[in-house]
């Protein structure tokens, strides 16, 4: 089994917006293929990035709310502690969870944001593949 640390981002193209490029992610965790692995710290900012008054509107207007994005989110993410502080230290400090919990498992990384793909190299190195979708 596969294991992965979604960034916020790719949740919500999961999750939110149905993003086509997303599907193959979504079919593999309703399938038990993919293991999630999510800290307590992801959970929340999930929940804060939620409530953005232009992403609220966006999902009441497509009739999702946000108890169901974060159903899904307890539903298929592996609870873990959160890691210890890697290396490869990020520009964007609110990414830094997500590349420490990918190193400390050595899973997969799935993220869209500049600063995590800029480190794919280092994080290579550490056992961590990065990409904006499943390969």
């Amino acid at each position: 089994m596969q294991r992965l640390v979604l960034d916020t981002n790719i949740v919500l193209d999961v999750f939110v917006f149905g993003d086509a490029a997303a599907r193959p992610l979504h079919q593999g965790l309703l399938e038990g293929r993919l293991q999630w692995l999510a800290t307590a710290a992801m959970r929340q900012e999930l929940e804060r990035v939620l409530a953005y008054p232009q992403l609220a509107r966006r999902m009441s207007a497509g009739g999702i709310a946000a108890a169901e994005v974060l159903g899904a989110f307890d539903r298929h993410a592996q609870p873990a502690p959160s890691a210890p502080r890697a290396g490869p230290a990020c520009r964007d400090p609110d990414d830094q969870k997500f590349i420490d919990l990918a190193v400390a498992r050595r899973a997969a990384l799935l993220s869209k944001d500049r600063a995590v793909l800029a480190l794919g190299k280092r994080l290579a190195g550490l056992g961590v593949h990065v990409a904006p979708a499943l390969a």
